[in-house]
């Protein structure tokens, strides 16, 4: 009886095409392919931007950028720059007093104007998207005063040495008279002046113009010049100037 039965099932199966034939091995089921995962980006160990200041006017100062990385490791053109009044502003992006956009090209320069004259400046980077760059913090970067002294020593003995002071005229209009003021760092003292009168005396100079070299035009310049007594000459003057 059991065998007539399991030869009945057997006939059933094969008309229904469920059994395999005799000696035939059936194929595995086909399992999902595992996915690759995707590589992890690294960005190269370089500054995605960076920039200094290569001019400077009364009232500008000309900026020129490097865009040296692309996204997403850098930035795309135009990069929006932004000017500083301190290095503790710019580190926390805090009032800009000033913002220029630059063109198209990955390195190019952008003029950044309404500054004031003689005061010094931070700048930093980012995209018109309102991307911060997190590195770079340039400055303090200077415009130029109206009026500007710059001083040089001409030649020093062990008892003093002997200096030269330019005065300039950097703004556009003229200029009727100017005064330069700095702060010795020894044991300095004034012996002479030529070109100019000395006011004061002690470690805080001060020099006006005499009476025929206080007119300047746009651009002009004159100078005046010091003997000094000294133990030690300094290594470098840094006179303010007033005009």
């Amino acid at each position: 009886m059991v065998r007539t039965f399991g030869a009945a099932l057997a006939a059933a199966l094969a008309l229904t095409g469920l059994a395999a034939p005799a000696g035939t091995l059936r194929s595995p089921a086909p399992t999902a392919a595992t996915p690759t995962p995707a590589p992890t980006l690294t960005c190269p160990p370089a500054l995605p931007v960076s920039g200094q200041v290569t001019g400077a006017t009364t009232s500008s100062l000309t900026i020129t950028y490097w865009m040296v990385l692309s996204p997403p490791c850098g930035y795309d053109p135009p990069l929006l720059v932004s000017l500083f009044a301190s290095r503790e502003d710019a580190t926390q992006w805090r009032d800009p007093v000033a913002e220029a956009v630059t063109g198209l090209d990955r390195s190019g320069s952008v003029t950044v104007g309404g500054l004031t004259p003689g005061t010094a400046y931070w700048f930093r980077f980012g995209d018109t998207k309102g991307v911060r760059d997190p590195y770079v913090i340039g400055g303090p970067a200077r415009t130029l005063s109206f009026c500007a002294a710059t001083a040089t020593v001409d030649s020093s003995w062990g008892g003093g040495f002997v200096a030269t002071v330019t005065v300039r005229n950097n703004g556009t209009a003229q200029m009727s008279g100017w005064l330069t003021s700095w702060r010795w760092s020894g044991d300095e003292r004034v012996q002479s002046v030529w070109g100019g009168v000395a006011e004061g005396v002690g470690p805080d100079v001060t020099v006006r113009n005499a009476s025929w070299n206080g007119t300047l035009p746009p651009g002009g310049s004159t100078t005046f010049g010091l003997l000094v007594a000294t133990s030690a000459a300094p290594g470098a003057i840094t006179p303010d100037c007033r005009g």
